[in-house]
């Protein structure tokens, strides 16, 4: 059956799903006594993603794209959405990688989020370099409306400003910032709402757990419910450690933003299970600490992970998901900020070199105890 769907046309080929799925390494398969994919397990609960990358989008890693479409039925980009690739140069868009991953998500049914229009970091250098207000505004709108646009009805969320705020709630001093004043935020949720009214607009932010933090992120989301600018939820990045925060505290951030009648989302979620430099500021990707390559210390797993640390991490998963399925009618996503261990940014951040493994799947793409617990969590 050929069918097609807004840019694209797919052949659509009706086979009997099985619980197991060829890998190169071997068999993919849940270790568990359903057939049931996490998907399947969450699907009335919220939506559950995972964070892809250009491998996976352009299919040389068929290992990672069969657990992403067998296991989650979102999917948000790395890279491949943001400015610096997707438009390097002025008015020189690439849309080659942003098209297949759409295609991607439509082809197998999936919630596709885009990640991310205004951000300080992975910006284009003549962004950086231009000086006037005006110029670097049209720029700013021509972006938005283009890759918007684009996917209008295909990409059914965007994460339109991420880490706009410092620790202490107040307003970063980015170049959006400097160019378009304190206001930019709220200009740039109109813009993306004006290219696409139906699809979800998102502020995504890091350390929201932190009191004054999450106080700026509401200060200003009152701001914009009181001015009529649509804006549908906050993501909180979950880059998180095996004991912080607290489940408190997560819990915390779900109430104070539900309490505002926007949707709560944990779009980056992770656990490292590796030291970190004791002057780590959230998920700051600027911060450099070069100097604590190479020392044993701060790489402590570089072949296994300990069978104690791995029954650690699985309880650490379990907790956290037990919270958020009390708090189902709150939350509408959860994405996974990676698919398995090896190809997670946490072996290269916030020290270069470093073996973690903070995700559900091991660096066989096997399913760690981890994906055990969540997927025997829940009783369909």
């Amino acid at each position: 059956m050929i069918k097609k769907i807004g840019r694209f046309t797919f052949t659509v080929i009706t086979v009997a799903t099985v619980s197991i799925l060829s890998c190169a390494n071997g068999l993919y398969k849940s270790n568990t006594d359903t057939t049931d994919s996490l998907s399947d397990k969450y699907k009335d609960l919220f939506h559950l993603g995972a964070a892809i990358n250009e491998d996976i989008i352009m299919g040389r890693d068929s290992q990672s794209k069969n657990i992403v479409t067998s296991e989650f039925n979102s999917i948000t980009p790395e890279n491949t959405l943001k400015w610096m690739y997707l438009q390097p140069s002025p008015n020189k868009f690439n849309f080659g990688a942003a098209d297949k991953y759409v295609e991607l998500g439509i082809k197998n049914n999936m919630h596709i989020v885009g990640h991310a229009l205004v951000w300080h970091n992975q910006l284009a250098d003549f962004m950086k370099t231009t000086v006037s207000p005006d110029e670097f505004t049209n720029h700013v709108e021509n972006h938005i409306n283009t890759v918007v646009s684009r996917y209008k009805g295909e990409i059914h969320a965007w994460d339109v400003v991420n880490e706009a705020f410092n620790e202490d709630g107040s307003l970063r001093p980015s170049v959006f910032k400097k160019q378009m004043g304190d206001n930019y935020i709220e200009d740039v949720f109109k813009l993306a709402e004006t290219a696409d009214p139906d699809a979800d607009l998102i502020y995504n932010d890091y350390n929201l757990f932190k009191p004054a933090k999450l106080a700026g992120v509401l200060k200003m989301v009152k701001r914009l419910q009181a001015n009529g600018t649509k804006i549908n939820a906050i993501g909180a990045q979950a880059h998180w450690r095996l004991n912080s925060p607290s489940l408190n505290e997560i819990e915390q951030i779900i109430l104070d933003i539900s309490e505002l009648g926007v949707e709560v989302m944990f779009t980056e979620l992770d656990i490292t299970v590796l030291p970190n430099p004791w002057e780590l500021v959230g998920a700051e990707v600027t911060q450099n600490f070069s100097k604590f390559e190479g020392d044993p210390k701060m790489d402590p797993y570089p072949k296994t992970l300990p069978k104690s640390v791995e029954k650690q991490l699985a309880k650490r998963y379990e907790d956290i998901f037990k919270l958020f399925v009390k708090h189902q009618d709150k939350i509408s996503r959860v994405t996974f900020w990676g698919v398995m261990d090896k190809h997670s940014w946490l072996n290269d951040w916030p020290i270069k070199g470093r073996t973690n493994h903070p995700l559900l799947f091991d660096r066989n793409y096997q399913p760690k105890k981890a994906y055990n617990k969540l997927i025997n969590l829940v009783r369909n």
